[in-house]
């Protein structure tokens, strides 16, 4: 899909933003369960949207602040895709670890200052391992310090369309200036997927091997659904448990976003629910 396309499918979802606050949906809300989908916390937001064409199939509180937690590193990697097409760096390309970057709070790979880490491990480490550590040391490679890597991931946010977002680290841990939506989440993995196909199959990665040792990880909607392929889960305090969940099946696409969840097994039901009621609804490409 151009850019042009692209910008098409901001603009349609723009024209939702003028509706009602609260839960609106399409016609066929009635088949979603209640009890799943319904609001649960005051941390609680999600939206679903249709992959090829953009339009909304259902929301609740998608235009309401929220937390995004390690959704942040959606963005991370959305920086490091872009600087991969543009030849400023490969996946081969080795990067050095700072005593920041180390210092990251868990979860995290354990690098340490003054190791490197190729550019492949990396990702992997961040899409698998939700890795701080990795995130920050990637930030100081392609932004010269991380607080600068946070802003030109949110001017990147207002190229894509995301008014609602600021970001003020890589890894998205707690900052009280690092804000998005529901409905900003939604954009960034059409925004992925559109962007970058020939990198995009990292989201599907369900563990890697570093220094021998085998590193799973705990996107369990992966295995959940037929045709999940992405992207991201996040959790801090106070975000609650959030999920921005992928699905490529027979041509349909679609993005769910649930944030809020009260715990990982509620979030993932949530979206598993959501995913399993909208995706019929889905245009096939």
């Amino acid at each position: 899909m151009s850019i042009y396309s692209f910008s098409k499918v901001i603009a349609l979802m723009g024209l939702i933003l003028g509706t009602a606050s609260g839960c609106t949906t399409a016609a066929t809300l009635d088949t979603v369960t209640p009890a799943v989908v319904a609001p649960v916390s005051e941390k609680f937001a999600s939206i679903v949207v249709d992959g090829s064409t953009g339009a909304v199939l259902y929301q609740a509180n998608a235009d309401l602040p929220r937390v995004p937690a390690s959704l942040t590193k959606m963005m991370t990697l959305y920086m490091t895709f872009e600087a991969m097409q543009a030849g400023r760096i490969s996946k081969a390309t080795t990067m050095p670890v700072s005593a920041h970057a180390a210092s990251q709070a868990p979860s995290k790979l354990g690098i340490k200052p003054g190791q490197t880490i190729d550019v492949d491990t990396a990702i992997k480490a961040i899409v698998v391992k939700s890795a701080n550590d990795v995130a920050a040391a990637l930030a100081e490679y392609l932004g010269g310090t991380e607080e600068q890597f946070a802003a030109q991931m949110t001017a990147k946010a207002r190229q894509l369309g995301m008014r609602g977002t600021n970001f003020h680290n890589a890894s998205g841990l707690p900052d009280p200036q690092q804000i998005t939506t529901a409905r900003d989440m939604a954009l960034l993995g059409l925004a992925l997927r559109r962007h970058f196909p020939q990198q995009y199959y990292y989201f599907g990665t369900q563990d890697f091997v570093y220094n021998g040792k085998l590193i799973r990880g705990h996107n369990r909607v992966l295995a959940q659904l037929n045709g999940a392929d992405g992207i991201k889960t996040g959790y801090v305090r106070a975000s609650g448990f959030n999920i921005v969940t992928s699905i490529s099946d027979h041509g349909r696409q679609l993005v769910a976003v649930v944030m809020g969840g009260e715990t990982a097994k509620k979030r993932d039901a949530q979206v598993v629910s959501l995913v399993n009621a909208y995706l019929p609804q889905v245009a096939s490409r």
